[in-house]
């Protein structure tokens, strides 16, 4: 299905009737569907088939008096996208296809958004002539040529690795895109070599600040100047299907990236500060094999006893300390037990075969609160919920217990000292007792496993 924007044809919508192509009742049943659906006109009238795709462009290319370009049979000049920012592109639709002296020719979803094409002017700094296309087939070329570009290429650590410095990146004398591209993979780097799971960037008057998070500490790591930090958030938001454009409201995506030829994930989230954005960004690596990080074969076949029948599975510990590796790990060791396994995410960290995984969407209103109140109706016997805080979520948890679920999911304690001081308040009082099996992470080489029993010793 492809579409047309609004601004175009709710200026020519009535066109339509005067032409004799659509009735004005029918004209009027396609925008309340499309205010229902929260979709623009053209889209409504494509999929209630009361007009096609072409006998709506062709309709606007006659009345607008500008061509229309099937991009199906078409190659743009892959120079071009030099003077379209990918970030301009997916903002208003537009994907550049050739220019001939100072004249860009731009295919257009909406063409007679007068304010994209006075951007477009500003930033390519020559004439712009606009062609008609459908919404989808730019978006299929955006994602088909700008994409090639906008990847971390492969990271190799070498035997000298140790002396690496991203800034070294970062001083050397040429401009562009790439460099940025360059400098994120240096800083990717060096962060992998150090064994770092978190680092961020944070805005301040010289710049925006590198840092790295190791053993709960901070750790500046260099500044990239001022004059970079806007090109080098964008080119950062891109690699991570972020919108560049907005920096108002948080978003949350997700970065891959190779290291010697293995498939890392980090995910990003982006948050406003009275500085600018600040920008989190969180390393996974991909599941182990259980045996590895639970070499002890009685305490591994205490958690899979754990995931064959009714209870909650807690893995605790410190920020940062592998429990998400660790569930992962848990979820692909149990892919093969006949069962319908689920995860409620904020990011899929890695694509698991056999396992339902769901991602959170706050822009579209599904957010954790929804996705519990409506998992229950796909008849899931084993969910992953990530990150389980409130006293609701605690005991949305306990009634998918009394359901004859299993339930896995994390929760942050320092220590097992910590964790009985927490598990004591009264709001844990049932949760505690409904806990089948705990898996505490002391450290990367020292993971602990308690069956129901020596644990409710443990918290009584």
């Amino acid at each position: 299905m492809e579409t047309i924007n609004n601004k175009t044809l709710e200026k020519l919508k009535y066109e339509l009737v005067r032409d004799g192509i659509v009735s004005y009742e029918t004209l009027e049943k396609a925008e309340e569907l499309a205010n229902v659906q929260n979709i623009n006109i053209g889209q409504a009238m494509i999929n209630s088939n009361i007009l096609s795709e072409d006998t709506l462009l062709r309709f606007l290319e006659s009345k607008l008096h500008i061509p229309y370009v099937n991009l199906e049979d078409y190659s743009p000049d892959p120079k071009c996208f030099n003077f379209v920012a990918f970030a301009d592109a997916m903002r208003y639709r537009i994907i550049p296809l050739f220019k001939i002296e100072e004249v860009l020719t731009v295919a257009m979803a909406d063409p007679l958004d007068l304010f994209a094409i006075d951007k477009i002017i500003e930033t390519a700094e020559c004439s712009i002539e606009p062609v008609i296309a459908s919404e989808t087939s730019i978006l299929k070329k955006i994602d088909e040529y700008y994409k090639v570009a906008d990847t971390v290429d492969d990271i190799t650590l070498s035997s000298d690795a140790e002396q690496f410095d991203w800034t070294e990146e970062l001083h050397k004398e040429d401009s562009g895109e790439e460099r940025i591209q360059r400098v994120i993979r240096a800083i990717l780097k060096q962060a992998i070599i150090e064994d770092i799971h978190e680092l961020n960037f944070e805005q301040d008057e010289n710049g925006l600040k590198v840092i790295f998070k190791q053993n709960g500490e901070i750790v500046d790591k260099g500044i990239i100047p001022a004059i970079l930090n806007s090109a080098f958030v964008s080119k950062l938001k891109t690699l991570s299907n972020l919108d560049p454009s907005v920096c108002e409201i948080p978003q949350l995506g997700k970065l891959c990236f190779k290291v010697d030829n293995t498939m890392l994930i980090a995910s990003i989230s982006s948050f406003p500060t009275i500085m600018g954005e600040r920008i989190s960004l969180k390393i996974y690596k991909p599941p182990s094999k259980l045996e590895k990080i639970i070499p002890d074969e009685k305490q591994r076949a205490t958690l899979l006893s754990a995931v064959e029948k009714p209870g909650i599975i807690l893995v605790c510990g410190a920020p940062l300390c592998g429990k998400t590796h660790v569930i992962y790990s848990l979820l692909v060791e149990t892919k093969n037990i006949k069962k319908n396994i689920m995860t409620i995410e904020s990011i899929a960290k890695y694509e698991l075969l056999h396992i339902n995984q769901c991602e959170l969407n706050e822009n579209i209103g599904f957010n954790m609160d929804k996705a519990l109140r409506f998992v229950e109706f796909q008849s899931p016997d084993v969910v992953y919920l990530e990150g389980i805080k409130t006293r609701e979520s605690f005991e949305f948890l306990s009634e998918l217990f009394y359901s004859d679920k299993t339930v896995i999911t994390e929760f942050m304690a320092n220590s097992m000292t910590d964790l009985r001081q927490k598990m004591a308040f009264e709001d844990f009082s049932n949760f505690k007792t409904l806990i089948s099996c705990l898996v505490f992470i002391h450290s990367r080489d020292s993971i602990e496993v308690f069956d129901k029993t020596t644990l409710q010793k443990y918290l009584a």
